[in-house]
């Protein structure tokens, strides 16, 4: 047909405008990681991070969204966190603030997937990931599922996420609860320690 070249030209070129767009937004998020990170050695942010070290609930919560909007290089934070835990008479309110930092953090991977938007378009694992996330239920508990185990992953699949066109709102709240029941786990686990039980 006269027509199906520029057609499967324009859906190319447009899904090559999605890819460049994705790169575009990880460059910028790997340059912003490479920012922090060297804004973290200096003088006024150690600091500032001296003094967040009596406040436990500020400081697991900027900790959490400072590792979890890193992207490309991730930090073992879980270790940190269940010290803070251990260390604290309020392990369960250490457990929410987490887990709302690392949500929040999250929000980077999705939004540099939602840049590229179309990028997976045409492609076997775009249709495949596009199944599995089009139903708002299915893509919540997809999300709670790969979001609560402590693995490094969930960057992926917020890019993933973001990519196929998952709700903003949807993606928080699943991250959210996939996180807190995580680290609800870690406060238990530390609370078990703790009291010898």
């Amino acid at each position: 047909m006269p027509g199906t070249p520029t057609t499967d030209g324009g859906h190319q070129q447009s899904r090559r405008r999605s890819w460049i767009r994705l790169s575009l937004a990880l460059l910028g998020l790997l340059l912003f990681n490479v920012a922090a990170y060297l804004l973290l050695g200096t003088p006024w942010a150690q600091s500032a991070l001296e003094r967040l070290s009596g406040a436990e609930l500020p400081g697991a919560f900027v900790l959490a969204f400072l590792t979890n909007l890193t992207v490309a290089v991730p930090v073992p934070y879980n270790p940190i966190i269940l010290q803070m835990m251990e260390a604290s008479d309020l392990p369960w309110l250490i457990a929410i603030a987490t887990a709302l930092g690392a949500s929040l953090g999250e929000i980077s991977g999705f939004l540099a997937g939602r840049a590229g938007a179309g990028s997976l378009e045409g492609t076997r694992a775009g249709a495949w990931f596009s199944r599995q996330l089009v139903h708002p239920v299915r893509a919540f508990w997809v999300i709670v599922a790969v979001s609560a185990p402590p693995f490094p992953a969930f960057d992926v699949a917020g890019i993933i996420a973001g990519a196929v066109g998952v709700r903003w709102w949807l993606f928080f709240a699943a991250a959210f609860v996939g996180r807190l029941l995580r680290f609800l786990l870690f406060a238990a686990f530390t609370v078990w320690v703790t009291t010898g039980a």
